[in-house]
């Protein structure tokens, strides 16, 4: 399998770099699992600029984990927890490992499926990433799901192959499309 877009490394484990925050340019190692496409250095660069590089005191869910490209990058600029979500162990081990190896305590990894989580889990978190695998990913229903654990004040923030509409009572804030990845940032419609 091809590394993807911003990833590098040998046969077996590929890496890439956090962008940004206290742990600028450090690596993070990830397993080459089929569909998995971590978040591009210039899309992560961009999210980052929107959300404020300093994310003290929120708290983030990166629901489709993967590489952790998103919630690394969270951690790095000082998210407060980082909820990492993914149901493949191999991954997990990954994102564990990654966490420990960067000293990232804000960090959790647990195992389970993200529409479940969404919908039984009842935490809300000041940012929730999603970046599903695309085939097959029912998009507004999961954006309606995802929106139901977004703070007030929050961001809701997803990756898909063509643009999406935000969910109810949403406004689209910022977006951007980079090769294959239309990137969203959406947040509550005000009063």
């Amino acid at each position: 399998m091809r590394p993807a877009p911003g990833a590098r490394g040998g046969a077996g484990t590929q890496r890439l770099r956090i962008v940004g925050g206290t742990h600028r340019s450090r690596q993070i190692a990830f397993p080459p699992v089929p569909g998995l496409r971590p978040t591009p250095d210039r899309v992560r660069e961009t999210l980052f600029n929107w959300l404020g590089q300093d994310l003290s005191g929120r708290d983030c869910l990166d629901a489709f984990a993967g590489s952790g490209a998103l919630g690394f990058e969270a951690a790095s600029r000082g998210a407060r927890t980082v909820v990492m979500l993914d149901r493949h162990g191999v991954c997990r081990r990954a994102l564990q490992d990654n966490a420990r190896a960067l000293g990232l305590s804000a960090v959790s990894v647990m195992a389970g499926d993200a529409l479940e989580f969404l919908r039984l889990d009842p935490r809300r978190f000041h940012v929730v990433f999603l970046d599903p695998p695309f085939a097959d990913t029912d998009y507004p229903a999961l954006l309606a799901l995802a929106a139901a654990r977004v703070t007030d004040e929050g961001d809701l923030y997803v990756e898909a192959p063509r643009p999406q509409l935000p969910p109810a009572g949403w406004i689209l804030h910022r977006s951007l499309a980079a090769g294959h990845v239309h990137a969203h940032l959406f947040r509550r419609q005000s009063p």
